[in-house]
């Protein structure tokens, strides 16, 4: 074996696609662990890394509003990055600050999508194809063939140190992430209180943390008021890891299609991931060994209406969300 090597991972999208991209740092740690690990995210996701058993380096882009800062801080991070000296860096990353960060970083060999507008720095590269039914962990685990053998993508991980506070001693608890970016990847409010209130005639004694960010500290509280469910804790106070570690304990997780979704396959987290105007074949959706997604049931000729969230239904009905029914969520839950 010669001396280890730097590697480079480099993803600084949403907070799912961090997620995401760990299981690029599980395959290849379980392939060359004695190589040395880095990794690039956004300043906002940094959290989640903390500690992480197999990065000896986080590295963050402070991706500022202010254009002029952004780009300064993109570019002063290339150069930190430059001195360390990568013998590879790999981006599932398909923007051009990835490829930026790419040519600063003066990685002897990179690796990315064929479609990023950079992909001429890649001296490996890969189709990144949709709806074809494959998850993004097994498109971004091609981008490790030239030193990866297995053709088996390991699953994201997380390592969160520990639960929040909140004990299982105290009686087991599920945990509800309503909130996300985009509106139509929402499951409306009031099915949201309506399931909890069926939860509550369903299983009275078990507690439902509210999960959510700050932002999100308003609606969160409004499906409480609105709700008959009194065994219910809001939480808007936890980093990142802190919300993987309170998802790793709890009895399941229910959540839309965001970040939270994959948060809770990063740590194997009995899952109902609903999907509204977005479609699990994109590639996105569980992978907890218990995971099952609602959708739906009948077919809509406007869904999946893009490969991301909208802020509004463009034909204004939203049926996709509202043709969700709580005995869905509620039968989906019972089978976890």
């Amino acid at each position: 074996m010669g001396k280890p090597r730097n590697i480079l991972f480099v993803q600084t999208a949403f907070i799912g696609d961090a997620i995401l991209a760990t299981a690029m740092i599980e395959s290849w740690h379980a392939a060359h662990p004695k190589d040395h690990l880095h990794l690039v995210v956004r300043s906002g996701n940094k959290s989640l890394f903390q500690g992480h058993p197999f990065l000896q380096g986080l590295h963050v882009w402070k991706k500022a509003k202010n254009p002029f800062v952004r780009y300064r801080n993109l570019m002063a991070l290339g150069f930190e990055l430059r001195g360390i000296g990568f013998d590879v860096l790999v981006t599932p990353h398909r923007h051009a600050s990835s490829g930026v960060l790419a040519l600063l970083s003066g990685a002897q060999t990179c690796s990315g999508f064929s479609s990023h507008p950079m992909s001429w720095l890649f001296a490996h590269s890969e189709e990144h194809a949709w709806g074809n039914g494959e998850h993004e962990i097994e498109r971004n685990h091609r981008l490790l063939a030239p030193w990866v053998e297995s053709d088996t993508p390991r699953n994201p991980k997380l390592y969160p140190a520990d639960n929040a506070g909140i004990s299982r001693e105290e009686g087991e608890f599920g945990i509800a992430a309503p909130a996300s970016q985009w509106a139509t990847k929402k499951w409306p409010l009031d099915r949201w209180i309506a399931w909890l209130d069926a939860e509550a005639i369903q299983s009275p004694n078990r507690r439902i943390v509210l999960m959510g960010g700050p932002a999100d500290g308003e609606e969160l509280r409004e499906i409480a008021r609105q709700s008959s469910h009194n065994r219910l804790e809001i939480r808007t106070d936890l980093s990142l890891l802190e919300s993987a570690g309170l998802m790793q304990a709890a009895r399941w997780v229910v959540t839309n299609d965001s970040g939270p979704m994959h948060m809770a396959s990063a740590v194997n987290a009995p899952t109902v991931a609903i999907f509204c105007s977005t479609v699990p074949s994109f590639g996105f959706g569980p992978l907890s060994r218990l995971s099952v997604v609602v959708e739906k049931t009948e077919a809509l000729v406007c869904r999946p209406c893009g490969m991301h969230g909208k802020n509004a239904c463009p034909l204004g009905h939203f049926q996709c969300g509202t043709g969700i029914a709580v005995d869905q969520v509620l039968a989906a839950v019972a089978s976890l």
